[in-house]
């Protein structure tokens, strides 16, 4: 089973940026689609993106489309989302997972990071 592990969170003003990286060890990443969910105090779980295998599909969920980009490199066995524009409603923890089926259910996904506090302020 894969382990992954979040980085790059952090503080940052609204209308900032900030990239997030999930690393994979244990297996190997490019079997597996790779989803980014959040929870926040007002929220419950909420699907974020996801990027296919092979990294040639991904998708948004229409809060983030046109401000966080996701992409993967397989060969360093990593994903990252890239999260331009951000606004005091992103703020989250952000959850990379893995699983074998492209899907915004969390419950498809078999393993998670940690997760990684993002924080945005006014």
């Amino acid at each position: 089973q894969v382990q992954l592990v979040e980085s790059g969170g952090g503080l940052v003003q609204a209308g900032g940026s900030l990239r997030l990286s999930c690393a994979a060890s244990g297996a190997d990443l490019s079997s597996y689609v790779v989803g980014w969910f959040r929870i926040s105090p007002r929220k419950d779980r909420e699907f974020v993106a996801l990027i296919d295998s092979r990294g040639g599909y991904s998708y948004y969920s229409d809060s983030v489309k046109g401000r966080f980009t996701l992409s993967r490199d397989n060969a360093e066995h990593t994903v990252t989302l890239q999260m331009n524009s951000l606004t005091i409603e992103d703020t989250a923890i952000y959850y990379c997972a893995a699983s074998w089926r492209v899907s915004t259910s969390a419950s498809y996904y078999e393993s998670w990071g940690q997760g990684t506090q993002v924080t945005v302020s006014t």
